[in-house]
């Protein structure tokens, strides 16, 4: 589970989330998988070039925070890293037509930082999955399905996640889906 104060000027957050390897393991614990944001929750190929698709004018990723910072036990465990590592956090705000979609937090521990891999701390408002997508250095691993434990309207019900592999090391990338995103009507 993982809960952090996300931007206290807009008031989102990153809520408490538990994680499903599969959409169906997910299902079984909450229908609305199925619903209007399944189609999110499967996107396999760039998550950045689906939302630009959506847009009807302008897309922007806005950079909330990023530095070095310990994750949290379940990520140092999902990432095979030692507790209290340091590692490189990024959290953005993924935006379409002036509003934010997604709220997304990656998790890059040390390893992942050397050689080519120093231009992570670099991407500013550059979206971080055109530069894994156009690297072939790095591979993507299956989807996970988070069930967020949201309190608040506005907030992301829903979430996916996914390692990416190089070589022996692995990024975590987590997108947490703003209801914004998938309105229960009208069209993708």
């Amino acid at each position: 589970m993982l809960s952090k104060d996300f931007d206290s000027d807009s008031g989102l957050t990153i809520p408490p989330t538990h994680w499903y390897r599969s959409l169906a393991a997910a299902g079984l614990h909450n229908p609305e998988v199925h619903g209007p944001a399944r189609h999110w929750l499967q996107v396999e190929g760039s998550f950045t070039k689906a939302l630009q698709q959506k847009c009807h004018s302008s897309f922007h990723v806005e950079v909330v925070r990023e530095g070095f910072s310990e994750p949290s036990d379940e990520e140092a465990r999902r990432l095979s890293i030692p507790r209290r590592q340091l590692a490189w956090i990024r959290e953005v705000r993924l935006c379409g037509d002036g509003q934010p979609w997604v709220l997304a937090r990656t998790i890059i521990p040390l390893s992942c930082l050397e050689g080519r891999g120093r231009r992570l701390l670099n991407l500013g408002n550059k979206p971080l999955g055109a530069y894994l997508f156009s690297s072939p250095e790095w591979v993507r691993g299956p989807l996970e399905t988070g069930l967020c434990q949201s309190e608040r309207t506005g907030q992301p019900q829903l979430a996916r996640r996914s390692l990416f592999q190089r070589g022996q090391t692995a990024l975590m990338v987590c997108e947490f889906l703003l209801p914004a995103l998938y309105p229960a009507e009208g069209p993708l």
